[in-house]
């Protein structure tokens, strides 16, 4: 699988790794402006909180799709590295937090009140991941 992630990414794993952490950290940061709204924390005229929680939900499943094509990456290519310890960690925490926030979403419908907290587990964690990997490989170039 490692060779097929190489192929892909044209050589360049690290790189693609750390812009698709990015882009996704990015869209996180989108996704608390959005349940903001949603949550009429903030009231912005020109969006509905039901359309910022639409959005939200729908970008969401963006966001974790895209999680899991880099996890692929990450288990795929560099394996569980003895230096990445919290790298692994943590993103071994987020990936169990997500699965968790979705089964609230899509069948534990009793437990919705965990959504705020959860979602902010899936921030601060996914924000700690991205540090330990792509922020650590951004700050030495």
């Amino acid at each position: 699988m490692g060779d097929v992630v190489e192929t892909l990414t044209r050589g360049n794993v690290i790189e693609v790794k750390v812009i698709l952490a990015s882009v996704v950290l990015a869209l996180a940061v989108y996704q608390l402006v959005l349940i903001a709204v949603g949550y009429r924390v903030v009231r912005p005229s020109f969006l509905s909180s039901r359309a910022a929680s639409f959005a939200h939900r729908a970008l969401g499943d963006v966001i974790a799709a895209l999680l899991v094509v880099v996890a692929i990456m990450c288990l795929s290519y560099f394996e569980l590295e003895d230096d990445a310890g919290a790298h692994v960690v943590a993103a071994s925490a987020l990936l169990i937090v997500i699965a968790l926030k979705i089964m609230v979403i899509r069948r534990w419908h009793r437990l919705g009140r965990l959504l705020p907290l959860l979602g902010a587990c899936v921030f601060v964690l996914l924000a700690l991941t991205w540090a330990t990997s792509a922020g650590d490989l951004l700050a030495d170039r």
